[in-house]
């Protein structure tokens, strides 16, 4: 019978430490409330952080531009017309009115002359060729179509371009001759090319027409004669026997119908081969020559036999 008592229930209370840790807290509703609302500020400063401008953060610390970027320049606010500047407008002029501005103003201030002439670069042969060869092709272009190109009528036609060649090559001669050019192979250079133009000059049928064309060959001829002169000066003619030069000038003379016999004698006399039978001083010449000739080339004394033994 006593087996079949139940024992009496223990209060709840005795059970309470031993069914929980002591450092495991029963949660109230005041402390879940203060958590949440403690997250709930937490989340609120991190989005207050992140949306606020991040001025004093060093990673965007704030830089000044470069110089560069200051002198922009800007638009200006009211457009108006205004005159080019003096190098733009420089840039917009072709030669010929380059030119035209140049001449006006030397014309209007005298003073100006000369400092043109000692600012410009003096001409080269090539480019005062070309100017020849300009005044040429006005005179060829000049010709009536059709007809007797060698009658009065084409002359009366060309004869003001013609006197424009004739007056060019009168005036750009004298610059490259000496004492002005001190290079002989520039003078000749520019008298080969010169020539040449003056053997393109056309012929008249009347002879009265053809005077132009043979003063130029004469100042021509005296123009040959002064350089080959000087040249044979400098170096004894070297420059002129090495050049080829006497087969230029004897072709030229051959072109013009002997007008230029007198350059081609000069030449001949400075070079030491006079024409006519074999003198002394001929042979004398002529074995200088071969001797120069052997130095230039570099076989002088090649044939010479050694002498073997005691000397």
């Amino acid at each position: 019978m006593n087996s079949l008592v139940a024992t009496p229930p223990v209060p709840p209370h005795f059970y309470e430490n031993s069914r929980f840790s002591p450092s495991r807290m029963m949660s109230t509703p005041s402390s879940s409330y203060a958590s949440r609302k403690r997250k709930a500020d937490d989340d609120n400063d991190h989005d207050g952080r992140m949306s606020a401008s991040p001025t004093n953060s060093p990673a965007f610390t704030p830089r000044q531009l470069p110089n560069s970027y200051r002198n922009i320049k800007r638009a200006r606010p009211n457009v108006s017309g205004r005159p080019l500047s003096l190098p733009r407008l420089l840039e917009t002029l072709d030669t010929d009115a380059l030119r035209t501005v140049v001449r006006t103003m030397c014309e209007r201030h005298p003073q100006l002359a000369d400092e043109v002439v000692h600012t410009s670069p003096r001409p080269n042969v090539s480019s005062t060729l070309q100017v020849l060869r300009n005044y040429q092709a006005a005179l060829q272009s000049s010709f009536p179509l059709g007809g007797n190109t060698e009658s009065d009528y084409a002359y009366n036609r060309v004869r003001q371009p013609l006197t424009n060649l004739l007056d060019a090559l009168s005036d750009f001669t004298p610059n490259f001759l000496p004492p002005n050019e001190t290079q002989a192979s520039t003078s000749l250079s520019y008298l080969d090319g010169a020539t040449d133009i003056i053997h393109a000059l056309p012929r008249w049928s009347t002879p009265q027409n053809n005077i132009e064309r043979d003063s130029a060959y004469d100042e021509m001829c005296k123009a040959w004669v002064l350089v080959i002169r000087e040249a044979a000066k400098r170096g004894g003619g070297i420059q002129l026997q090495y050049g080829g030069w006497d087969q230029k000038l004897a072709k030229h003379n051959q072109t013009s119908g002997g007008k230029l016999q007198g350059a081609v004698n000069e030449l001949g006399f400075s070079l030491g081969w006079m024409s006519g039978p074999d003198t002394p001083s001929h042979t004398a010449n002529n074995d200088m020559g071969s001797i120069r000739d052997q130095l230039f080339s570099g076989t002088y004394g090649l044939g010479t036999p050694v002498k073997v033994g005691p000397w």
